[in-house]
This record gives C-alpha cells, structure tokens and sequence, in this order.
C-alpha cells in the first residue's frame, strides 16, 4: 500500500515565485493518494490564487485567521491535529524566522504552532537571505527540536543572483515525504541510549586534548532511532553538528564525565549504542593556572589511562539488552574490531577506517564493516543517516533471534 493513503498532508505555501511549483507538489500528492488541505499566507496570494489550490486539492485553501469556518471547529487547531505531515513549500526567511522565535501571527504560523506532526520545510529565498547568520542560525534552532529541510538547491534564481536559494524540485519533496511517512515505528516501548562526540582532557585552563569527533554518526543514529518511535537519551560530549530533539540529552566533557554519565543511565535502557569518540587517556596532573613556558626547557607530560565505558558497561550487562560499540581504526581493522567485540562483551561492534576518504570523522558519510559473534556484514559508501538505519536494522534483528 502506498505511504500516501488516507495520511492527511498540510501544505503551507509562503509569499515566493516558487509558489507556482507548488502546485505540482500538490497534485503530485494528491494523486499519489494523500489526503491535501492547504494554507496560504497573505503574500502567497499575490503569485498563486487559492482557486488554484482548491481545485488541485479538492478542499478550500485556507488564507484567513478570522474566515467563518463551514464547521464549528477552530480551524488551525483542526488542521493541526488532523495532519500526518505538515510541509511548507516554499518556506522564506520570514516564516522560517517565525517558527524558530513561536510567533504566531497569520493562519499558517498559527497552525505550525499548534500541530504535533513532523514538519518538512523547503526553503526559497535569495542567497544572500539563505546564507545570513540569522536565517541559519534560524534553520539550526528548527533542526534541534526535529523539523526536516529539503534544499534549498543551487542556480540561477529568479532576482538573477546565482547561488543556494532555490526551492527543490516537487518531485524531489514528494520523495522526501514519502520518506516521512512510511517511517518504521518499531523502536516503539524501547529506551536507546546513544553516546556523540568528543571528550575533552584539560592539560589547564586553556589547553586539553580531543579528537575530531564531530557527532554527526551518533546524531544520525539518535535521529533515527527516534523517528522510529524510540525513547532516546543522548549523552553528548563536544560536537559540531546540530543536535536533534530527542526525549533527553545529558551533556559531559571528559571520559569519566561520559563514564559516569553512561554507567549511571545504563540500568534504564534497552540498547546502548556507544557511538561516541573518548580518549584513552588523560594528564596524570591537571594544571589550575595556565603553564607557562621555562626559558627553553622542555615540558614533560605524563598520561594515564581513563576508565573504559565500554568495557564497563558490558560487564554490567542485563539479560535483553543491546550493547553496539564503535572500533575506529587506522590499521588491523576486523582484527581490532573482533576483539573489541568479544572483550567488551558487545553484541555488535560497527567497524570503520578512518584513514579512507569518506569514512573518517566530520564527513557526513561512512563506509564501516557490522560485525557480530555470527559474521561480517561490509558496507559501501553511504549517509550516516542510511548508516543509522542499517545499524538500528541489525540491532532488531539481533534482538528478534
């Protein structure tokens, strides 16, 4: 059965050229089976009547806050429980702005605000309105509690600037719906926990080392699991990603911040997936005020080991429980990440090279190995997003043998 049929999509257009594409997006939808209620924005009138809206869609668009309803419902509250998916196309700087800051002003603002259900939005503007700090400061601020982008895509936009800013094609978003909506739900009742990032060793106040962790596996991992209807906590230490909303997230700066984090919320949860990056060692002694060079003499630094938290969490292992564990390696890869497996009492370990293109830390793709007590299962070059779900995958089924 299509992913289309009997879901209610909302589509929200704003005041753009690219509003005339909309109407494909539309009539694509509609005739894909969905059910397609559409709101207008003031300005959105200006390029596509709502005549056109309403015969492709088969039901009035909406435009104003305060029309008289046919039926006694609130209008933008109806529509906003009614939806399977909510989508603005095209989204301009000044409802993506609204939506990050909750202003609700006009009918599709209103209603955004209201509704529970995913929202994908595909940008349009010019280049100069995409790439300004405050519109991806905007964008980051809708990512983190969870709402999906599309585009913008790059070219000869209609003010003649060329660059980011043009609104993805409606076959490409129908696509990107389906996605959406044909989502597994079969994490439901189960608590993931995911570890992200980075820790951090302080040598003093202004110095420590890390790694190039940037928490974008984990995140892909988190997001996943949550639109597949988990209960996920991510214990994030540093990162550059954007952080996706998920039901908790306990923030850590060193390997035993991540070990304390880790082994106190263990007991909680169904499955542990170990994807964040933490240093083997610390400095012995951690300077309070900042060291100061000796007149050319050299400066010693003793190291020593910081605890395990893979290796704890294993042995403190309950029946029914899912333990994945990360081997990034530079040499001796399934060697390394077998006996990883076994020593840290893993169910899964995901083994990748971080030495080849594309598969190495702040890329956002990966080419890793799955590796359990049964066999080997090598992966090509993909997403960690596509990543995440193949993880999640041999995870279910691990638990269903």
């Amino acid at each position: 059965m299509s992913a289309f049929q009997g879901k209610t999509v909302v589509v929200g257009v704003t005041g753009g050229i690219a509003a005339y594409k909309t109407c494909t997006l539309v009539s694509t939808l509609r005739k894909r089976g969905a059910l397609v209620h559409v709101v207008m924005t003031r300005n959105a009138t200006q390029f596509v009547t709502p005549l056109t809206f309403e015969t492709l869609s088969n039901h009035p668009a909406v435009t104003d806050t305060f029309a008289r309803p046919e039926t006694w419902e609130v209008e933008h509250v109806a529509l906003a429980k009614a939806a399977d998916l909510f989508v603005i196309a095209p989204a301009t700087a000044n409802i993506i702005a609204k939506l990050a800051c909750g202003i609700a002003d006009d009918m599709l603002s209103t209603t955004c605000l209201a509704t529970k259900a995913p929202m994908l939005i595909a940008p349009a503007m010019n280049t100069g309105m995409w790439t300004a700090e405050a519109t991806q400061n905007n964008v980051e601020t809708l990512r983190r509690r969870g709402v999906h982008f599309i585009g913008p895509e790059g070219g000869l936009l209609a003010c003649g600037d060329t660059g980011a800013g043009r609104m993805s094609e409606p076959e490409d978003i129908a696509e990107e719906i389906e996605r959406l909506l044909s989502g597994r739900r079969d994490l439901q009742g189960l608590r993931v926990m995911i570890t992200a990032g980075a820790t951090r060793e302080r040598l003093d106040p202004v110095r420590f080392m890390t790694n190039d962790s940037s928490g974008k596996m984990g995140f892909a991992i988190a997001e996943a699991a949550r639109e597949r209807g988990g209960e996920v906590i991510l214990v994030k230490g540093h990162t550059t990603a954007a952080v996706p909303s998920v039901s908790r997230v306990i923030e850590v700066d060193s390997t035993r911040d991540l070990y304390s984090a880790v082994t106190e919320t263990a007991g909680e949860c169904d499955i542990i997936i170990q994807a964040a990056a933490p240093a083997d060692y610390r400095f012995a002694e951690s300077h309070e005020e900042k060291l100061k060079k000796q007149d050319g003499q050299e400066l010693v630094l003793r190291m020593v080991e910081n605890p395990d938290v893979a290796a704890a969490v294993g042995k403190m292992k309950k029946p029914g429980q899912t333990l994945v564990g990360f081997a990034a390696e530079t040499q001796s890869l399934e060697a390394n990440a077998k006996a990883k497996l076994s020593k840290k009492n893993l169910d899964l370990i995901v083994a990748n090279d971080v030495t080849v293109p594309g598969a190495g830390f702040n890329v956002d793709t990966n080419i890793a190995t799955l590796i359990t007590a049964e066999g080997e299962e090598p992966l090509p070059m993909m997403s960690k997003r596509e990543l995440a779900d193949r993880i999640l995958d041999k995870v279910l089924a691990l638990r269903d043998a």
